[in-house]
This record gives structure tokens, sequence and C-alpha cells, in this order.
């Protein structure tokens, strides 16, 4: 009885954690995107808003970042770098084809960067360090 009792309260901690967590089945903010090896014009930017209302420690990484990926990206394969650049510490957390959360907090200075070689969908959020909003570029290079 005691160990049913445990069991339902541990599954009902779960189910109410995770409408806190990020949610990479929603439609992306700033839309999808694809791109394959040799890309032009390199670097791929878009002008987003970083941020939101959600702590990114829920999936092990740092900074406040929306609900909704910011941006989806489906890769065709070989190398290429994830960051985004800000007047803001920024931070990155992506959901990549492997379903595993990646993070990223001050590579260039206070801008984050991952490097990624797998093909398929990558989820992508910028985050700010500090729990605000920020205007960010997001980017996708080769280089």
């Amino acid at each position: 009885m005691i160990r049913t009792i445990l069991t339902a309260s541990a599954i009902a901690a779960i189910a109410s954690t995770a409408s806190f967590a990020q949610d990479y089945s929603l439609n992306p903010t700033y839309g999808t995107y694809s791109l394959n090896a040799g890309f032009l014009p390199d670097p791929s930017q878009i002008q987003i808003t970083a941020g939101g209302s959600l702590n990114a420690s829920s999936v092990g990484c740092a900074g406040s970042i929306a609900n909704a990926p910011d941006a989806r990206l489906h890769w065709g394969g070989g190398r290429m770098t994830i960051g985004a650049t800000s007047n803001s510490d920024t931070t990155l957390v992506v959901n990549g084809p492997d379903g595993q959360w990646y993070c990223s907090d001050d590579v260039n200075g206070l801008n984050p960067a991952l490097v990624f070689t797998q093909s398929g969908q990558y989820d992508i959020w910028v985050g700010v360090y500090s729990g605000s909003t920020a205007p960010a570029t997001l980017y996708v290079t080769e280089y």
C-alpha cells in the first residue's frame, strides 16, 4: 500500500514538472529552416528576442528561455556550429536529433556556441542568463 502511494506520488511529481519544461513539439517562434553542407550565405542568421519565463535548469542548462523553440533546424549533415550573439549574456539550449539536450554558455565572451555533426532536427532556444529578454542573433555556420 505504501509503495503504491509513493509510486503514485512520484508519477504525479514528474507529470507536474513536465508542464514547466521546454516543449520541442511546439511550433518554433522564429521559423523552421533546412540547411545542407555548403549552404550560402554562411553564416545563416536570424534576429530573435532571446530569453523567456522558463528556467532552463529543467533540462540541465543555464538561463531563462521560452517554452516553444526559437527555431527548428533540419540539418543535412556535416560539421556545423549553432550559436548566438547579443549585447547581453546569452545561453543556448538545443534538443538534438538524438533526443539529448545540449547546453552552452560563455564560449565566445558571453555568447554561446555548440558544434554538431549529426544530420536531423535541432530544436533551438536562446536564453538570457539574467532571466530577462534581449535582442540576439541566432546563427548557423560551417566555419
